[in-house]
């Protein structure tokens, strides 16, 4: 009896995915006239990872955009923004990424459930599948932004030091960030000072500009140095002081989270080396000894 339900439940599920694959492939058909073309010249490239489905991702933008309203397209673009994903990708291929993620996880672990066999509580793992799928994307996301503002945090300095010598030795301060931003290192805060540098050539003023890369950064080093400068230009203070000021505060707090991580990292060792260090030594000193006292 327990076998039948269990064959019932695989044909039940295969019935499903056969149901689904369908739909899908009947969405895609009237999607695929309607796909934008790939540009990217003005983009990030895509990861290798994002490159295998990103066909079935362009396909699915397209219904996207018709599902969603715009006000939810724009505050995703905004997080992506933040981020600076939004330079891989738009907010309508974000989202159909996510579903597509929820699809491929769902079909793998249908794939490992029905290679194993009698497996119970098979809609359990599909539907933890299908959530797992659906916010890995929102994971990357977030992992993606930790890592912009860490490298955004140690190259700050290093665009103030070349700014701070440039006014120093003459030049005014949008001639210094442009000299900044050629010697400058690539990275997420080089990209922001070209935008930067564009809206200021487009007529945007520098406070309004720099308020804008602010607003794209939310980080705390930027947002204080972002402040001190139109602070400065505001009370026709020294450019260079402030800059070197700047400057030295920022490679001072640096220097600090450094000292920081070196201080937790054997606090952080604990857990490791109670758990599994420790037992695995007490092991190899004791297995020696209980040999010998058995053998008595």
């Amino acid at each position: 009896m327990f076998e039948m339900t269990l064959e019932v439940v695989y044909l039940a599920a295969i019935v499903a995915i056969g149901v689904s694959i369908m739909a899908l492939c009947y969405f895609m058909q009237s999607a695929i006239p309607d796909t934008p073309a790939d540009e990217r010249t003005y983009m990030d490239p895509l990861p290798g990872g994002l490159k295998l489905i990103w066909p079935l991702v362009l396909m699915c933008s397209v219904l996207i955009e018709m599902l969603y309203s715009n006000a939810y397209l724009d505050k995703v673009e905004k997080k992506l923004q933040h981020t600076g994903v939004s330079y891989t990708l738009t907010a309508e291929q974000f989202i159909a990424l996510r579903y597509v993620s929820a699809l491929i996880c769902v079909f793998l672990t249908l794939l490992v459930l029905f290679s194993l066999k009698n497996v119970n509580d098979i809609w359990l793992f599909v539907v933890l599948a299908t959530v797992g799928g659906y916010m890995f994307p929102t994971v990357w996301l977030s992992d993606t932004r930790k890592r912009r503002e860490m490298q955004v945090i140690r190259a700050l300095p290093i665009y103030l030091d070349f700014t701070t010598m440039a006014v120093e030795a003459g030049l005014n301060l949008t001639g210094a960030m442009q000299q900044a931003l050629n010697k400058g290192p690539k990275g997420a805060l080089r990209n922001e000072f070209s935008i930067v540098m564009r809206d200021m050539r487009s007529g945007v003023t520098r406070a309004e500009a720099l308020k804008r890369m602010d607003a794209r950064l939310r980080v705390d080093d930027i947002t204080r140095f972002v402040n001190a400068m139109i602070q400065a230009e505001k009370m026709g203070s020294s450019m260079a002081k402030t800059l070197r000021i700047q400057s030295e505060q920022r490679r001072t707090e640096r220097f600090q989270r450094a000292e920081k991580k070196a201080m937790e990292a054997p606090v952080k060792l604990v857990f490791p080396l109670i758990v599994f260090i420790f037992p695995v030594t007490f092991m190899v000193l004791g297995f020696p000894i209980a040999m010998k006292f058995m053998s008595m």
